[in-house]
């Protein structure tokens, strides 16, 4: 055994061409898929952390939506209720003006109550003179360690942006917190006293949560009976946990694509040494012959392999760590935008990243290089002797790894058609691609019988030998077409998701944007939408040129595990123009106006089950109360969903005339730059607010979507160069594998120039080939990605648009890659005198 590993040894230091690029496939596969891991796990960790450290020692919390409640409640359930381990919050966020990108969570809370629910604020009320602290409304805490990293000191100022407004507040005192969960908890937290933070967000009088310890679930149940109909008692982390589940989605598609960047890495790991066993074959046949073991050769293979996998996942580490710091602001900048702030400092890689990446790696290589090791450990010693019989042993294969690649094309289109979960539609979508993988040898097999005639009409001679030349060499071509096939159908599928994505969405913009200027107070992702000035509507709808207003009132409403968003229009006629129905049309918002009935967006549907016919609880003042839900409407602004409520209903139930956002719509003629000039002016000079005309918004949409499917451009790149390094190796050693051939064709006649064009021609029919198959694939990936994959991801229908230059460029770039591994060997052959290879071959 030592004998062969010094054989394998030097068979690899003798070609270190392959090697490299078999290392290197590994190494850009699990190089995706690490910084992909670091950073899903460095956002979620952010979160976690956040969430645990403001959670404390807390079991439950009372909330009450995005409007908060009555601040009366906190003494009634100290004095009443008799509750004593409980603190009150007001929360919000807040843009620091000196540091780019950088957002503070804003933490009022009453010091002395602190020290009963986070251990990491109780120093608060312990802290010897708290007059300016509590005195003051401009006072701030921050922790000792973010200060010093700042280079902040106490008594420095911070400016911030809070809705809008640049707000000056000064450091008064550092945080020292002991647990590592609180020290990176707090990292964008700053702390005031409840009421400076209420005169600060605007929320004079309310509370955003009480946080509470109690001792188990009976006491918790009596407090939820005694509290009042608006408001929730919940467990602590089920906000938090809300929260990460719209995420999930999300998360989960990233690495599904990072993992497909793997899987065509591995592809070129069971290339390579596919390669290495067919250039040894003879070698093997003489060992087996001198009475060396299969047992012996299966491990000779399986061992270069794994030193193989070893080394590309080690190197794959290190790159992913690198790539994941430039990956993690992708990701953290596209759930701010979605779904809630998170901030993130960096990337830090655990045991788990690790062991996660080398078991992948060296797991992925073992798995990709075991058959070709079984064949070279079974295969008589007189059969591994013979080219031809290996040849022939893949021709024979063929229809079985077809029906096989059928059996699995069927199982994967049956889970994406009838499961309903995430990740078995995953697994459809791989094993679609796995099952047309195999059956890519019987593919090829057909293609070149049938396409040599037509190849040989146009071409001439040379043209016939590149489509056979194929064929003959299935061992190594099918699996380089494979390979590519697969990266050039992942090109097309998720590029044609993204488009069709894109396409729906604009189509969506164009009817919902009906109005000609939106105007909303600003804020930040995860904020509650802050109120309009009262009166504002009236004096906007008298501005010359304005035909009528419409308003909108947003709010979240408790439920048992996390809040539902409301969403109540008054559009000022019977009918809901600027909605697209799924079910119901435009005609029953007559009714939504006089009956207790709801609207329900497509995701809200997809994720509660709740739908047209169906009927709603709804927590108001006067507690629950059912609606009929008369329709739903395609919405692509959240994935959580919302209802939809007529405002005339919702001021009846809710008694509340606040609006959060004004729609105008120009009378027919009316210059929109001029009408924004005056609705400025008569919204008065301190008002802070933003105009924005309904071309201004779609273009800002659009760039909103374009940065949040900035990552999947990426990941899609990284995996398409993966495939691109694979079918160079796979190409390139097809090519030079055939030398001695190319040195017959030389020595019978053939110029040196029709030797460089017939190696060229068999790389180009290659990638032809691989093109072809993919753009079908492609759009059968497509398909599965736009009305499943995203169906059950986010609760959105998407129509298929395909843009035909999309495909043309699939198929260039099959092209170019079959064209750039063809170029090296072609020349290196047409260079070489004929007498070397044929010397080589008499020897």
């Amino acid at each position: 055994m030592r004998l062969l590993q010094r054989s394998g040894v030097r068979y690899l230091l003798g070609h270190r061409w392959q090697v490299a690029l078999a290392v290197l496939g590994i190494t850009l596969g699990v190089a995706v898929v690490t910084a992909v891991d670091l950073a899903n796990r460095s956002a979620l960790q952010a979160f976690q952390l956040s969430a645990e450290a403001l959670t404390g020692q807390a079991t439950h919390s009372i909330t009450a939506g995005s409007e908060g409640f009555a601040e009366a409640l906190y003494p009634w359930l100290r004095i009443e209720q008799r509750q004593r381990r409980m603190t009150p919050v007001v929360e919000g966020y807040a843009e620091d003006q000196a540091r780019a990108g950088r957002v503070w969570r804003i933490l009022g809370v009453d010091p002395f109550a602190e020290a009963a629910v986070r251990p990491a604020l109780g120093g608060i009320g312990t802290a010897g003179d708290l007059s300016g602290f509590l005195g003051r409304d401009d006072r701030v805490l921050m922790q000792g360690e973010v200060a010093r990293e700042l280079d902040l000191a106490v008594g420095d100022a911070l400016e911030l942006r809070v809705r809008g407004r640049v707000r000056r507040v000064v450091l008064d005192g550092l945080l020292e917190p002991q647990r590592p969960v609180d020290r990176q908890g707090l990292q964008d937290v700053l702390v005031m006293d409840i009421a400076a933070a209420q005169a600060l967000l605007g929320r004079p009088g309310r509370l955003d949560r009480i946080d509470l310890v109690l001792a188990d679930e009976a006491a918790a149940d009596a407090l939820r009976q005694a509290l009042p109909a608006e408001v929730r008692l919940r467990p602590a982390e089920a906000r938090a946990d809300a929260l990460l589940d719209m995420s999930r989605a999300f998360r989960l598609n990233l690495t599904a694509f990072s993992l497909l960047a793997l899987l065509v890495g591995a592809f070129l790991i069971y290339n390579a040494m596919t390669f290495a066993v067919v250039q040894r074959r003879p070698l093997f046949g003489r060992l087996r012959a001198l009475g060396v073991g299969r047992g012996q050769i299966l491990r000779l293979v399986l061992l270069e392999a794994a030193l193989l996998g070893l080394v590309g996942s080690v190197l794959g580490l290190v790159l992913g760590i690198v790539l994941a710091q430039g990956l993690v602001g992708l990701v953290t900048r596209t759930i701010n935008d979605l779904y809630f702030v998170v901030q993130v400092r960096g990337v830090q890689p655990t045991g788990v990243n690790i062991a996660l990446g080398l078991a992948l790696g060296v797991g992925a290589t073992l798995v990709a290089a075991a058959v070709p090791a079984a064949e070279a450990a079974r295969s008589p010693p007189r059969a591994t002797l013979s080219r031809a019989d290996l040849e022939a042993g893949s021709r024979r294969r063929a229809p079985r790894l077809a029906l096989g690649g059928g059996l699995a094309v069927l199982a994967g289109g049956g889970l994406l058609l009838v499961s309903q979960a995430l990740l078995l539609a995953f697994v459809g979508i791989f094993l679609l691609l796995m099952g047309t993988a195999l059956a890519v040898p019987l593919l090829v097999l057909v293609a070149s019988r049938a396409l040599a005639r037509p190849a040989g009409a146009l071409f001439g001679l040379p043209g016939r030998m590149a489509a056979r030349g194929v064929s003959a060499g299935l061992s190594r071509s099918a699996v380089a077409v494979a390979a590519l096939m697969i990266a050039i159908s992942t090109v097309v599928g998720v590029g044609v998701m993204v488009e069709s994505f894109r396409a729906t969405f604009a189509q969506w913009l164009d009817a919902s944007l009906e109005a000609d200027v939106y105007i909303s107070p600003p804020g930040i992702t995860g904020d509650a939408a802050a109120p309009l000035e009262p009166g504002l509507a009236d004096r906007l709808a008298a501005v010359g040129g304005v035909e009528r207003i419409t308003t909108g009132r947003y709010r979240r409403l408790p439920q048992a595990e996390t809040d539902w968003r409301l969403r109540a229009y008054d559009l000022g006629g019977e009918r809901a123009v600027g909605f697209l129905f799924r079910a119901g049309d435009e005609s029953v918002w007559a009714r939504l106006r006089t009956e207790d009935a709801v609207l329900v967006t497509e995701p809200f549907q997809s994720r509660y089950g709740v739908g047209q016919g169906d009927t709603l609880a709804l927590p108001t003042p006067a507690g629950e109360r059912e609606f009929r839900v008369l329709g739903v409407t395609y919405d692509y602004t959240t994935s959580a969903g919302a209802v939809i409520m007529a405002a005339e209903r919702y001021r009846h139930h809710w008694d509340d005339d606040t609006i959060n956002s004004i729609a105008v719509h120009a009378e027919p003629g009316v210059a929109v730059g001029p009408l924004v000039e005056r609705l400025r002016v008569a919204a008065g000079d301190g008002a802070l607010l933003r105009f924005r005309p309904s071309a201004e918004i779609r273009e800002l949409s659009l760039e909103v979507f374009d940065r949040t499917f900035t990552i999947t451009h990426v990941l899609r790149m990284l995996a398409t160069g993966v495939a691109v390094v694979g079918v160079l190796g796979a190409l390139l050693a097809l090519a030079l594998e055939r030398a001695r051939e190319m040195a017959v064709l030389r020595a019978m006649g053939c110029s040196v120039r029709q030797v460089r064009r017939l190696v060229l021609g068999q790389s180009l029919f290659a990638g032809a080939l691989a093109g072809g198959l993919a753009l079908p694939l492609g759009l059968v990936l497509a398909v599965a990605l736009t009305q499943t994959i995203n169906q059950r991801a986010f609760g959105w229908s998407l129509s298929v648009h395909v843009d035909p230059a999309l495909l043309l460029q699939a198929l260039g770039l099959a092209l170019l890659a079959a064209l750039l591994a063809g170029w090296y060997p072609a020349r290196r052959m047409a260079a070489t005198p004929p007498g070397d290879a044929l010397r080589e071959e008499m020897e």
